[in-house]
């Protein structure tokens, strides 16, 4: 028989090489990273999600959604496939837990920044409310109304479920705070609708020792106890009483703060006539606002007292066009006809016969009566700055 010899291949792979390889291809996760996962077992209060780890991770139910979830099948699918926060490194088990609700909450920060950024108005219902304000959800975020920017009549027990137009106040994500406010985004709106120096009907909402807050349409505005009368007032409790019924002009619209100042004491035809006769300065209050509106125009246009002479004399157009021609016509008569009469030898005689018949007083005289045409320029100025101030 012949003997066969088996030969042995030498190449160069050894069991120690293969382990070192499938080392160097395993994925290493780690806490913050997102991966993508698939949901392969639902349990009672979670899921195992496969993400390609030796051992399938774990999501519990409480980090499922942004929002509170019952059951782990109002979030997760058997087979579905979508991304997962590693919220926590392998534990003895070698198990990773994993989270969506943290990759929800970064995404909406990020879309709360960019509304915040587009001055967005949002709607939000409110689902609780506490002594400094009610609470909402932005984006599945907590956000919360200052009681000072909520602008209703009803009592804030009764907004729970009540859904309002919101502005953002603040947004900051390390600090946790989302801020927003009702009342800005009604001053908005409604001040699409309102100008500066516009008289509006208002009722007194409330009294302070600073002032009075008047509802003007759905939206508060401040009556400072310094707008309301020239006169000085101790406490605007003196002057109004709640639910009042007012006439109120608009100095002010601040869009950025959601506020509206008012005044009663820009409509006052005399000083003091919002204390002791109201009724006048509520007739006359159309036509004092038109008077403020056309102060506020020259003071925007950078228009003194002094400054508006020569604009009221512009606006008289006829005038204008007279004085430039008087002086012409003054000199006219006078340059040709005096170097003329100069060169004639009879000048002499001829000027001292008009000296006594006083012909230089008639020459004065129509002088003299343009003089006060020159001077009603600027007694019609007067006139006018008079009117605008």
């Amino acid at each position: 028989m012949l003997s066969q010899k088996t030969k042995t291949t030498d190449i160069g792979f050894t069991h120690e090489d293969f382990a070192a390889l499938l080392d160097k291809y395993d994925y290493h996760f780690s806490p913050g990273d997102i991966v993508p996962g698939t949901v392969f077992s639902l349990e009672p209060r979670g899921a195992l999600i496969d993400i390609g780890a030796k051992t399938a991770a774990y999501i519990p139910i409480q980090e499922m959604s942004i929002n509170r979830v019952d059951n782990p099948d109002e979030v997760l699918q058997s087979n579905e496939t979508r991304e997962f926060f590693i919220l926590t490194d392998e534990n003895e088990d070698g198990q990773l837990t994993l989270s969506i609700r943290r990759i929800e909450y970064m995404r909406a920060w990020e879309r709360v920044r960019q509304l915040q950024a587009e001055d967005a108005t949002v709607r939000s219902l409110v689902f609780a409310t506490n002594r400094g304000g009610a609470l909402v959800r932005i984006e599945g975020l907590r956000g919360f109304i200052p009681g000072s920017h909520i602008s209703t009549r009803a009592a804030k027990e009764d907004l729970v479920a009540q859904e309002l137009p919101l502005k953002f106040l603040e947004v900051d994500e390390d600090r946790n705070r989302l801020v927003l406010s009702h009342r800005r985004a009604l001053v908005e709106r409604k001040m699409n609708r309102l100008e500066v120096g516009e008289v509006v009907i208002g009722s007194v909402r409330g009294i302070k020792p600073y002032g009075a807050f008047i509802d003007i349409g759905g939206v508060s505005g401040l009556l400072h106890i310094s707008e309301i009368s020239h006169d000085h007032i101790d406490t605007p409790h003196s002057v109004f009483n709640v639910n009042d019924e007012l006439k109120v002009m608009i100095i002010d619209l601040d869009a950025d703060r959601g506020r509206i100042s008012l005044s009663t004491k820009q409509l006052e035809p005399e000083p003091g006539d919002m204390i002791n006769n109201r009724e006048v300065v509520f007739e006359k209050a159309e036509e004092m606002a038109q008077k403020y509106r056309e102060k506020m125009l020259a003071q925007k246009q950078g228009i003194t007292p002094e400054s508006m002479t020569p604009e009221a004399v512009e606006t008289q157009e006829p005038q204008e066009s007279q004085e430039p021609q008087e002086p012409q016509q003054v000199q006219e008569p006078q340059e040709p006809q005096e170097p003329q009469q100069v060169q004639e030898p009879q000048e002499p005689q001829q000027v001292q016969e008009p000296q006594e018949s006083q012909e230089p007083q008639q020459i004065q005289e129509p002088q003299e009566s343009q003089e006060p045409q020159e001077e009603a320029v600027p007694e019609g100025e007067f006139v006018a700055a008079a009117i605008d101030e």
